[in-house]
């Protein structure tokens, strides 16, 4: 995998995917940035969501599971002191469907957390707490 991130001005920087996505960061204007974009720090949130939140998906669909929506909230806490890494992240699956099984969305978490998703397993062998809930919707 490769990426660059590229300078633009002040607190703003343009990231660039190995497979020619792009995103704009920026940080807060006490920061001299502008607001414009996600903060860094951001980004590894919602790449752990969106690698785990595939993992479930996937593991869901393969069981053959009628899912109608499914979305991770992620809180996490930061150490007050410099560098300010996560120290705490915790990620609330809230899933929809149709007669879903409990056991069945429940195993997909635990098989994303324990096995499956790269992101939270860096996280979590770099010293981050990394917890798990899910929500069931009926649709």
């Amino acid at each position: 995998m490769q990426a660059t991130v590229k300078w633009v001005d002040g607190a703003m920087f343009l990231g660039e995917s190995g497979s020619g996505h792009s995103v704009v960061m920026d940080g807060p204007e006490d920061h001299g940035g502008r607001n414009m974009g996600v903060r860094p720090m951001e980004m590894l949130l919602l790449g752990l969501g969106g690698c785990s939140t595939f993992d479930v998906m996937s593991i869901l669909q393969k069981s053959r599971q009628q899912v109608s929506d499914c979305k991770v909230e992620i809180e996490a806490e930061r150490a007050d002191a410099v560098p300010a890494v996560y120290t705490k992240i915790h990620l609330k699956f809230v899933v929809s469907g149709t007669a879903l099984k409990e056991n069945q969305v429940k195993r997909a978490v635990e098989l994303s957390a324990t096995k499956y998703c790269s992101a939270s397993i860096m996280m979590e062998a770099a010293g981050v707490e990394v917890t798990h809930s899910y929500e069931i919707v009926e649709d």
